[in-house]
């Protein structure tokens, strides 16, 4: 019965993910996090992050096929960032099992994420002018290491897969084409998030986690039903998203993103 639930909501999970466009960390790791809360179980947040990156590894893997398929793929600067980003989710998973990372921190940081994104697609919404046209330029070294850093870092602290804000930070600051930044940035998260998941499964913990398929700090008895049903419910939103209108998703996802904000930050705090 419990395996069902994960398999549903992965699909309700996956339809919204893909209905909107986006990853599944930014709404896996949250419902991870409310299972685990719910069922009492200590050290609730690596719990959920470590298992949030998994079912966000599936997702980034079926967005680089699909990028390939394409014929959309960079594949050096793909990997480079993938190494790179490494750097920070190394440095992101040492704060993550430390004690000073707590629930709080966790929640406020996770909502951060949230209004961030749910700001950005009010914005997108209300702009109805399309993208300037610019020249597919080769990220530079230092380019790759700070947005490679930044968001390996924040994949590890928040349990999504740093694409969030990988992308603004070579779309903007690099002036790279956003199609491109899309491409560069699922395949450099299949690499990073790939590190922090063996770190963390090797981590020794002391405490049991959702179900009894678990090593280290990744829980698979509860993460593989909801990637798998991410991966399936994500065909089905791919397909709704041209079925309405860009504005509509984008708003939707913002009010979603802030109502799931709210709920983690009333649950710790209210």
């Amino acid at each position: 019965m419990e395996l069902f639930i994960l398999l549903i909501i992965g699909l309700i999970a996956g339809l919204i993910a893909g209905l909107m466009g986006i990853g599944g960390g930014i709404i896996f790791t949250p419902v991870l996090f409310f299972l685990f809360e719910d069922a009492g179980i200590e050290s609730s947040v690596q719990w959920s992050v470590a298992s949030g990156l998994l079912c966000t590894w599936f997702a980034a893997g079926s967005s680089t096929v699909r990028q390939y398929l394409q014929n959309n793929i960079f594949w050096g600067e793909g990997i480079k960032l993938g190494i790179l980003g490494a750097i920070g989710i190394t440095l992101g998973k040492l704060l993550l099992t430390s004690s000073y990372y707590n629930q709080e921190q966790f929640v406020v940081f996770f909502s951060l994420i949230l209004f961030y994104a749910a700001y950005m697609m009010f914005r997108r919404g209300q702009d109805s002018s399309k993208e300037v046209e610019r020249e597919f330029t080769v990220l530079k070294f230092p380019h790759l290491f700070v947005t490679g850093g930044v968001g390996g870092f924040v994949a590890s602290l928040a349990g999504v897969g740093g694409g969030g804000v990988m992308v603004p930070i070579m779309n903007l600051f690099y002036k790279q084409p956003f199609r491109k930044a899309v491409s560069v940035s699922q395949l450099g998260m299949t690499i990073l998030i790939l590190s922090g998941l063996v770190q963390l499964a090797l981590t020794q913990v002391d405490t049991p986690g959702l179900t009894e398929f678990t090593l280290g700090f990744v829980d698979f008895g509860a993460a593989l039903p909801l990637a798998f049903g991410g991966l399936i419910g994500g065909f089905g939103g791919a397909y709704l998203n041209h079925k309405i209108k860009r504005k509509y998703l984008q708003w939707g996802f913002g009010a979603l993103a802030v109502i799931m904000a709210g709920r983690l930050l009333w649950g710790v705090f209210g």
